[in-house]
């Protein structure tokens, strides 16, 4: 099969296998560039390990730190005539190189909301590794079934209480416009939050605990984005932004249950926005990305997922020096995106975009070869037009 990109919407419908595995290679690299992490994690469970935030943790800690890693993922592989996943490229060629590197890597690819998913995860632990010193929480689902009420709750963005109206831009097509959305209403708020929002990073936590699987001064840590005012009404204080608030209340409770029963510290890290899988689907987000870029690529501030990572586990999480926190207890490594004059400049070019000047006063370009490089496309030394096998194995 020969494998090319077809987008549709805010998602690609096909992945290149070879494409990801130079993706995956490409991060790997970045992060034994800096070499080895001192006093970094040994056993890491990386819950929504294959894509984004997720996989760029997963490989810091096993190419950085010579971690042991566990992977959980809800993945779809290759049918006949469809493409597997980008995430299950992902694992497959993370999970190839691992080993290789003689590093232990295990994978669970299903339901990770689910109870008996859970089960079989903790059992791995307790066989393979003992405890587990790393937790990082990086799911992003559309949707939930919930494992005690079966009740499946649907996640959407909207903003609350009012209609929100701005402009954004279908990265696709270069086309500028203005969008409307309609407020959500209580049932949506709360479902939303049932999905994006932190029970279930609790109940991971809690069974672990449970189990006796963390390890003495085990550490978690869970993803969110706050952003610039322009896109507060559709992310900070949109019903995303009201889950991700209680994924905030759920670090707190983590945290207590972590220094009560003798273990370390649970927190929320703040990142950049960056092209991913789940920020392509949210309205206004991907305008400012590509206005974003643009000025930070400028300014050499620039990072991406793995950058992002990386400077986290140096600085913050394994830096020596402790954790800084922000007035809310956050780490912020969304620190040089947030920087004033990064952000007036921001401010400048808002109202100045328009669909014909778009690839001038933005990085547009940069947003598209950062989305197709999620789906394994516009990788150098890839050769698109070879016929390929669609079909990988994820090592057992």
């Amino acid at each position: 099969m020969v494998i090319k990109p077809k987008v549709r919407g805010f998602v690609c419908v096909t992945a290149h296998p070879a494409g990801c595995a130079a993706h995956v290679q490409e991060q790997i690299a970045r992060v034994q560039a800096g070499g080895p992490i001192a006093r970094g994690p040994k056993k890491v469970l990386v819950i929504g390990a294959s894509t984004g935030y997720g996989l760029s943790s997963r490989i810091t800690a096993a190419f950085g730190s010579g971690a042991a890693t566990i992977g959980v993922f809800f993945e779809r592989p290759s049918e006949p005539d469809k493409t597997a996943t980008p995430g299950w490229y992902n694992t497959a060629a993370f999970t190839t190189a691992a080993r290789a590197a003689g590093l232990y890597a295990r994978n669970f690819n299903g339901d990770a909301f689910s109870d008996a998913l859970k089960a079989e995860v903790l059992a791995a632990i307790k066989a393979d590794l003992g405890q587990v010193d790393l937790v990082v929480y990086s799911l992003a689902s559309p949707r939930r079934t919930h494992p005690k009420t079966g009740v499946t709750h649907k996640s959407v963005l909207k903003p609350v209480g009012q209609t929100y109206s701005n402009q954004t831009v279908d990265p696709d097509k270069g086309l500028v416009s203005s969008i409307t959305i309609e407020p959500a209403n209580e049932a949506e708020v709360t479902d939303t939050t049932a999905v994006m929002g932190g029970e279930d990073w609790e109940m991971w936590i809690n069974a672990l605990d449970e189990a006796k699987l963390l390890a003495p001064g085990a550490t978690s840590v869970a993803y969110s984005y706050i952003g610039p005012e322009l896109t507060w009404p559709i992310y900070k204080n949109g019903t995303i932004g009201l889950a991700k608030n209680d994924l905030e209340r759920a670090a707190k409770a983590i945290d207590a249950t972590l220094k009560c029963n003798g273990y370390g510290r649970a927190f929320i890290s703040v990142n950049k926005a960056l092209v991913t899988q789940a920020s392509s689907a949210i309205p206004v987000v991907p305008l400012y990305i590509s206005m974003l870029y643009k000025i930070m690529k400028a300014k050499g501030t620039h990072e991406g997922c793995i950058e992002q990572i990386d400077r986290l586990f140096r600085t913050q999480l394994y830096g020596g020096g402790g954790l800084a926190f922000d007035e809310a207890g956050r780490v912020r490594i969304d620190d040089w995106e947030m920087r004033p004059e990064v952000q007036a400049e921001v401010a400048t070019l808002w109202p100045q975009v328009n669909t014909e000047n778009l690839a001038a006063l933005t990085d547009i370009a940069g947003y598209r070869a950062e989305f197709l490089k999620l789906f394994g496309f516009g990788l150098p030394g890839i050769d698109y037009d070879a016929d390929i096998d669609p079909h990988v194995e994820i090592a057992g």
